[in-house]
């Protein structure tokens, strides 16, 4: 008897659908063919034992398993489900007439009960697309695939529950999650604010140029300055996910498992900070299989390197085309897989390797030659996409000791969406511009005009620093941020001044 299954395989995070066609007829043996990994191939001891556990036979004939479409890779646990139900079905153990509608995905267990997997949302929306009915995930990943509007979404225990809804005589709950409800409920729920933070107003001017352009941003300061604590804060004043970026989001940590069993739709940016050992797999991402690395956990949020000169060369290279491109390609003998990768970037150093350079009460005791090998740790290039270099300093006891309140989180991020109303009424006829750190060189030339004034400013400070090219275009893009928070339409000289002082480490004297 020939029955047809569906599954799901992942291919970065899209979905796509895996047709598996199980055959039980006379003779022996076991086959399962269409390049399954060797999690796939494992699954025959455990469908054994979970069938038999669960009070049913293990067909004792020749059973045919193929899994199409053959030229895509199939990894992972997560097929055992719709494997053991295709077995029990073409064995008629199971009534196959509403298998058609339902995609299945799950790891059993040995007594049958039903493991969590990676990807329910991308699978969810692939289900939805192709026109199924349901989809039956475990139980705890029912929520973060009931995100899926118009699609039943079953969560279940085990495998007995799945053969007797098939059967008729049982029941499985459909999963309802009201997704503009679960989004909005959650938009403003933040466990830090600004008004905690004492002093550091230059610090949380450039932390609001920051949010209201999308600009990368870089801290230099010594040990105990605030900047890990500033940074952490920086997610409360940028504007709130759209409902389509919390979805890509969400589908991005669905596909590295890194959602949990209450959670359906991720509504806080993410903050991502990983320690300065990671690797450049663990960065970028990677492996046989690409799974999403550090800088494509960050999308739609913030990165942050802490320490930042700690960090290999080689993981910081990495860098560099992801913040230009926003996107990174990870290739492999078996496959290439490309993950969004929209992140801000933002890192924080010490000024030198014990951390006192130019602190107002500590001496330094590097010479001039440790601090520059320190600093040249971060190559120009890199150096180069950053669009905000700011000195962080300590802050006195006067302002630590102050009861005056500070300014509120919420107070300025109603300043950073105001300016992104005005970015994004710029920006309607470009798709993929969202924010002033998105514009490319035609662009800036078009919506970056600057007067006589501005341009003999800019020349004098490109001369003095010997800026790039490429330093350049950020400061108009940092003015064009300045101007926006300011309401104004036009980019004045004063605009570019500020921009210009954000430029910290191009000072020739530096280190000095």
């Amino acid at each position: 008897m020939l029955v047809k299954t569906y599954g799901s395989a992942l291919q970065g995070i899209q979905a796509t659908t895996v047709t598996i066609e199980v055959h039980v007829s006379h003779g022996i043996n076991f086959h399962l063919v269409g390049l399954p990994d060797s999690a796939v191939k494992e699954s025959h001891q455990r469908i054994d034992s979970a069938i038999r556990t669960n009070g049913y036979e293990m067909p004792h004939r020749k059973t045919v398993i193929n899994m199409a479409p053959a030229d895509i890779r199939k990894e992972g646990a997560a097929y055992d489900l719709p494997l053991a139900i295709g077995i029990m079905a073409a064995s008629g153990q199971v009534r196959g007439d509403e298998m058609n509608s339902y995609v299945m995905m799950g790891e059993l267990s040995l007594d049958g009960s039903l493991q969590p997997i990676k990807g329910a949302l991308p699978i969810a929306i692939q289900a939805r697309k192709e026109g199924f009915t349901g989809i039956i995930v475990p139980r705890k990943n029912a929520r973060e695939a009931a995100v899926v509007n118009d699609l039943k979404v079953y969560g279940a225990g085990g495998l007995h529950e799945v053969a007797e809804f098939f059967n008729g005589h049982g029941h499985l709950e459909a999963t309802q999650v009201d997704t503009r409800d679960e989004f909005f409920g959650h938009l403003a729920n933040h466990d830090l604010d600004f008004a905690e933070v004492r002093g550091q107003q230059t610090v949380k001017r450039t932390l609001e140029i920051a949010a209201a352009g999308m600009h990368n941003m870089l801290m230099v300061g010594p040990p105990g300055a605030g900047k890990t604590m500033l940074a952490r804060r920086l997610p409360t004043i940028m504007p709130p996910l759209s409902l389509h970026e919390a979805l890509e989001t969400t589908k991005i940590h669905s596909v590295a498992g890194m959602t949990g069993a209450q959670t359906s739709l991720m509504t806080r940016r993410p903050f991502r900070a990983p320690h300065h050992t990671s690797s450049n797999v663990a960065m970028a991402g990677g492996g046989s299989y690409p799974q999403p690395g550090e800088i494509s956990l960050a999308h739609n949020g913030v990165l942050f390197l802490d320490e930042l000169p700690e960090f290999s060369r080689s993981v910081l290279e990495v860098l560099r085309q992801p913040l230009e491109d926003r996107l990174i390609t990870i290739s492999r003998s078996k496959s290439t897989v490309a993950y969004p990768a929209s992140f801000m970037l933002v890192a924080s150093m010490n000024p030198c390797p014990c951390g006192y350079y130019n602190h107002p009460e500590k001496e330094c005791v590097c010479n001039p030659g440790h601090i520059k090998r320190y600093m040249n740790r971060i190559s120009g290039p890199l150096l180069d996409r950053i669009d905000l270099q700011v000195e962080v300093v300590p802050v006195s006891y006067d302002e630590l000791a102050t009861t005056r309140e500070a300014e509120k989180s919420s107070e300025i991020r109603h300043r950073v969406l105001e300016s992104r109303e005005r970015q994004a009424k710029r920006f309607e006829q470009h798709q993929q511009v969202h924010s002033n750190a998105q514009m490319h060189s035609k662009m800036i030339r078009e919506y970056c005009p600057i007067n006589q004034a501005g341009k003999n400013l800019l020349k004098k400070a490109m001369e003095n620093r010997g800026l790039s090219a490429r330093a350049y275009d950020r400061i108009l893009k940092v003015a064009r941020t300045i101007a926006d928070l300011e309401g104004s339409d036009n980019i004045q000289p004063h605009h570019l001044a500020e921009a210009i002082q954000y430029r910290s480490l191009d000072r020739e004297n530096w280190g000095q």
